[in-house]
C-alpha cells in the first residue's frame, strides 16, 4: 500500500491499534494512573511496531539497509519486552525462575541480537543465515519461558470468573510472543506476523476491558468502601487522614476480602505472593480506615449482612 511493502492487514491493525490508544485517553483524561499510563505506552508501541515493520525495508530510506533491520528488530524487541513487563506489573512478579527479572530479560534479548544477529551478518552478509542464528535459540528461549509463566498463573483453586480470562488472555499474550521469531524465521509474510503479534495487544486490550466491566459488576460491594473514601478525602484536614484511591490491584484484593477469602486462597487466586497479598491489604485497610481485616469486614460487609 501507498507505493511501500505495507500490507493492508497491517495497515488495518494500525488503525484499530490508534483508535483504542484514543479511545483510552479519552477515558482515562479524569483518572491519571499508572496502570493507564502504562497500557497508552503499549498501544504506542504497537503502533510504532506496525509503522515500521509495515513500512521497512524501503527502498528509498537513507543509509544501508542493516540499519532499516536494525530499526525493525529493535522496536519488536522493546515490545516484546515491554509486554512481559506489563504482565508483571499484572502478577506483581519480580522475577520467575533462572532469575528472569525484566532487567535481565532486556539484556539477554539484546546481546543475542548483537552476537547471534548482527555479528554474523556482518561476517557473512547473510540476512537468512543471520536471521536463522537469532530466531532459533530465541524461540527456544521463550518456549521455555511461556511453560515458566503458564505455571506461575495457573490452577487458581477459588479464582472467579474474570481471573480465569485474565490468565488465559495473559496466556495468549505471551503465547504470541513466542510465535514472533519462528514467524520471521519462516519468513517476511507480513499478514500473519502482524496479525500474531497485534492479538497480543487485542489480548491485553480485554484484559483491561473485562477488568472494567467486573468492577462495574461489583460495584455494589465496593460502595461503602469508596463512599468512605470519599468521606476521608472531604475531611482530610480536620481528621488528618491521608487520602488515596484503591489502586486496581487493591480493589481486586478487596473484593476477595469481602467474599472471606483467606490470604492465602487470594494469593492462589491472584497468582502472587501471600505476603503480597498481605501488604495489599495493609495499604487497603489504611486507606480505609481500618485496623485489621476483622474491622474491614464488620464496616463493609454491612450492607450485604442487611440484604
Amino acid at each position: 500500500m501507498f507505493g511501500t511493502s505495507l500490507h493492508w492487514t497491517t495497515f488495518f491493525y494500525l488503525l484499530i491499534d490508534i483508535l483504542i490508544v484514543l479511545l483510552t485517553l479519552y477515558f482515562s483524561k479524569k483518572r491519571v494512573r499508572t496502570s493507564f499510563k502504562r497500557f497508552l505506552i503499549l498501544g504506542l508501541l504497537f503502533i510504532t511496531y506496525n509503522l515500521t515493520g509495515g513500512l521497512l525495508p524501503y527502498d528509498s530510506f537513507p543509509g544501508p539497509l542493516i540499519l532499516q533491520y536494525i530499526i525493525t528488530y529493535g522496536v519488536a524487541m522493546t515490545l516484546c519486552v515491554f509486554i512481559i513487563y506489563y504482565l508483571y506489573k499484572e502478577y506483581d512478579i519480580v522475577v520467575l525462575k533462572f532469575n528472569s527479572s525484566i532487567r535481565n530479560l532486556a539484556i539477554f534479548t539484546t546481546s543475542s541480537y548483537i552476537i547471534l544477529f548482527l555479528v554474523p551478518y556482518f561476517l557473512t552478509n547473510s540476512l537468512i543465515l543471520a536471521r536463522l542464528l537469532f530466531t532459533i535459540p530465541i524461540s527456544v528461549a521463550i518456549i521455555i519461558f511461556l511453560f515458566i509463566f503458564y505455571n506461575r498463573i495457573s490452577n487458581p483453586r477459588n479464582a472467579n470468573a474474570f481471573i480465569l480470562r485474565r490468565n488465559k488472555l495473559s496466556m495468549i499474550s505471551v503465547g504470541c510472543i513466542a510465535l514472533l521469531p519462528i514467524c520471521t524465521a519462516i519468513g517476511d509474510y507480513q499478514w500473519f506476523t502482524f496479525s500474531v503479534m497485534n492479538m497480543a495487544f487485542f489480548a491485553i486490550t480485554a484484559i483491561e476491558i473485562d477488568r472494567y466491566l467486573f468492577f462495574i459488576e461489583n460495584n455494589t460491594r465496593m460502595y461503602e468502601v469508596f463512599a468512605f473514601q470519599k468521606k476521608q478525602r472531604d475531611s482530610t484536614v480536620q481528621r488528618k487522614i491521608i487520602y488515596e484511591d484503591l489502586t486496581r490491584r487493591e480493589i481486586e484484593v478487596a473484593l476477595s476480602i469481602l467474599s472471606n477469602l483467606s490470604y492465602k486462597n487470594i494469593a492462589k487466586d491472584l497468582s502472587i505472593a501471600e505476603s503480597t497479598v498481605s501488604k495489599h491489604a495493609s495499604n487497603i485497610f489504611k486507606k480505609t480506615g481500618v485496623k485489621n481485616r476483622r474491622e474491614f469486614l464488620k464496616r463493609f460487609r454491612k450492607r450485604k449482612q442487611i440484604k
